[in-house]
This record gives structure tokens, sequence and C-alpha cells, in this order.
């Protein structure tokens, strides 16, 4: 009988330190997007006919791109978005190309190295983009 509870308790032992083991991914990549968006910085947007530069920001390791969402409870409201990686160049990522943003966050550039300085440029979709309030996380 003592040696059964000396059994058991050691298998409960074990047990549980198998279990404060490694987390799923799916719950690190949720920790991941919770610190990354949760020190996103929160920027308004106003209607111009040529494009908004906000920042130079700098990258770090709490995301691995540089993501954009806007805040908004007014469909069919959009901006167009990308980064300048002000150290190496003038124009924007990918061939000097924006992408459009609404209000689930989406990356402007994906795969950026810790460290880099960036600027954010921002344009309308239409004329309904005329005070819009955005988060840019990175």
């Amino acid at each position: 009988m003592v040696r059964n509870k000396a059994l058991a308790s050691a298998l409960l032992t074990t047990a549980a330190l198998l279990g404060v083991g490694v987390a799923p991914a799916s719950a690190q990549s949720s920790a991941a997007a919770v610190s990354c968006y949760g020190g996103a910085k929160t920027l308004t947007y106003r209607y111009s006919t040529s494009p908004v530069s906000y920042g130079t920001y700098t990258t770090s390791s709490r995301c691995n791109d540089i993501n954009m969402r806007l805040i908004t409870d007014e469909p069919g409201v959009f901006l167009y978005a990308c980064a300048v990686f002000v150290d190496h160049t003038t124009k924007c990522n990918h061939d000097n190309t924006y992408s459009l943003h609404g209000t689930e966050w989406l990356t402007v550039a994906t795969d950026v190295k810790d460290g880099t300085h960036f600027v954010l440029r921002v344009g309308p979709y239409d004329t309904d983009a005329q005070n819009v309030t955005f988060q840019l996380a990175y």
C-alpha cells in the first residue's frame, strides 16, 4: 500500500512537471500577437489629397511585422498605407506600392529586422476617409 501511494505521488509529480512544459503553438502565437498589438500606437489621419507621413519609428522584437488597423464604426472607410525604410530609400516598400487597410490587423511590411527605421505613409481610399483613427504596431 505504501508503495502504491509513493508510486501514485511520483506519477502525479511527473505529470504536473510535464504539464508545465511548452505551451501549444496556438497559445504562443496568441501571446505574441497580444504583446505586439498591445504596444500599438494610436494615430489620427486627417484627409489630404497627398499621402501623409507618420514617424520616424524604429522596429523592435515586439513584432516581426509592421501592422496597421483602422478604429472606426463607419463602414466603407479605408486607408492606403506603406512603409518607407528611411535609412535605405525614400520610396514605399513593395516596389513603391500601397496596401489597403480596414478595421482588421493587416501587415504593411513583413519580416522586418529589429532596429529598422521607417516612416508610415498613409493616404485615403476615397473622400469618406476624413478623420480616421488607426493603430500602428511594430
